[in-house]
C-alpha cells in the first residue's frame, strides 16, 4: 500500500492546526443548522454566505485529502478520516488512545447530529465507530489491515448527549488475518454495542518497496 500514499500532501503542524480549527467551526455550523429555527429568508441568506465560503476554499484545492505527520503510535496519519479526522467536519468527537496493553479506548459524547431513533445514536454511526476502534486495535499488533468482516450486535439503544466509552483489543493474529473485539458502553457501564471483526493485512509487492 506504500505507493498509495506517495501523492498525498503531508501537512506541517501549523497548517494542520489551522485546518482543524476550520473543521471545528464547520462542525458547529452543522449542529446549528440541524437545530435552527430561523426564518426561510434568513436560511436562504446564510446559504448564500456558505456558498461564497465554499467557493473561497475551492479556489485552492488538493486532488486528494492530506495526511498528517505520524504520531508516537503511528496510527494518526489520516487526519481527514471520517471517524477520527481532525480535518473532517463529519467525524464524530471521538479521540482514541492506544494503550500499552494494546487496548484502544475513548470516552466521548455524541450530539444530536448523529441521531437515529429519537434521543439515540444511529446504528450506522455506532458501527462506524466500532470499525475504526477495531481496526486501530488490529494495527496496534504491528500488523495493520483492512476490514474483511465486521459483526455488530446491538444490545440496547446507545443514548445521545451522555458520556460513552468505546474500547477494543486484538484477540489473535493468524498470518495476514487479525481478529479484534470491542464494545461501546453507556454511562451506567452497560454494553450497548459489541462487535467483532477480522482484518487482512495487504500483500506488499516487491516492486512497491
Amino acid at each position: 500500500m506504500g505507493e498509495v500514499f506517495l501523492d498525498r500532501d503531508v501537512l506541517s503542524g501549523e497548517d494542520e492546526e489551522r485546518l482543524a480549527a476550520l473543521a471545528a467551526e464547520v462542525r458547529e455550523l452543522t449542529e446549528a443548522m440541524v437545530h435552527t429555527r430561523v426564518s426561510p429568508a434568513e436560511a436562504a441568506s446564510v446559504a448564500a454566505e456558505v456558498a461564497a465560503l465554499t467557493a473561497r476554499l475551492n479556489a485552492a484545492r488538493r486532488d486528494r485529502p492530506p495526511y498528517g505527520t505520524v504520531g508516537a503510535n503511528g496510527l494518526d496519519r489520516q487526519i481527514a478520516n471520517p471517524v477520527t479526522g481532525r480535518l473532517n467536519p463529519i467525524a464524530p468527537p471521538v479521540n482514541f488512545e492506544v494503550c500499552e496493553d494494546g487496548i484502544v479506548r475513548a470516552e466521548f459524547t455524541l450530539p444530536s447530529v448523529y441521531e437515529g431513533p429519537p434521543t439515540f445514536v444511529h446504528g450506522g454511526v455506532s458501527a462506524m465507530i466500532m470499525d475504526q476502534v477495531l481496526g486501530m486495535a488490529a494495527a496496534a499488533t504491528g500488523t495493520p489491515g483492512m476490514t474483511a468482516t465486521l459483526e455488530t450486535r446491538y444490545r440496547r439503544p446507545t443514548p445521545l448527549g451522555v458520556p460513552l466509552t468505546v474500547e477494543a483489543k486484538a484477540s489473535r493474529v493468524e498470518g495476514r488475518k487479525i481478529y479484534a473485539d470491542g464494545t461501546i458502553c453507556g454511562p451506567d457501564g452497560r454494553v450497548t454495542v459489541e462487535a467483532s471483526a477480522m482484518f487482512i493485512a495487504p500483500q506488499i509487492r516487491p516492486d512497491a518497496l
